[in-house]
């Protein structure tokens, strides 16, 4: 890997940024159905909030904002996994690309979650 690649994967405005780019795109391709569409749209409602809620967090007012921010990141992530899990569900066909949002996603959970852990001690 790349000096370049390497420090993107450290990027976390870029990485939650990518993260919500992705997810955007996988959903473009999906047929929806009664079914499907609101899982799509809670999908990209909380795949993209990790990234806006992100970047409050680098502008906040203080440290408990901060934590309160980063904290919102996790949870977000939580949920986005949780809606890549139901929509596998409603459609079948797309387990690998659901995969590896989701693992990118757990990625995001783990990542957030020390940050949350580390800002309490």
């Amino acid at each position: 890997m790349n000096e370049l690649e390497n420090k993107k994967n450290y990027d976390l405005e870029e990485r939650t940024a990518k993260f919500g780019e992705n997810v955007i795109i996988f959903c473009k391709g999906l047929k929806q159905d009664s079914i499907n569409k609101p899982i799509i749209n809670q999908l990209i409602r909380s795949a993209t909030s990790i990234g806006a809620n992100y970047m409050e967090a680098n502008g906040a007012s203080s440290k408990k904002d901060f934590r309160n921010k980063i904290h919102i990141c996790k949870k977000e992530a939580q949920e986005t996994k949780h809606w890549l899990r139901m929509l596998n569900t409603a459609i079948s066909g797309n387990g690998n690309e659901t995969r590896a949002l989701w693992k990118e996603c757990q990625e995001l959970t783990l990542i957030f979650g020390k940050i949350v852990s580390t800002l309490k001690n």
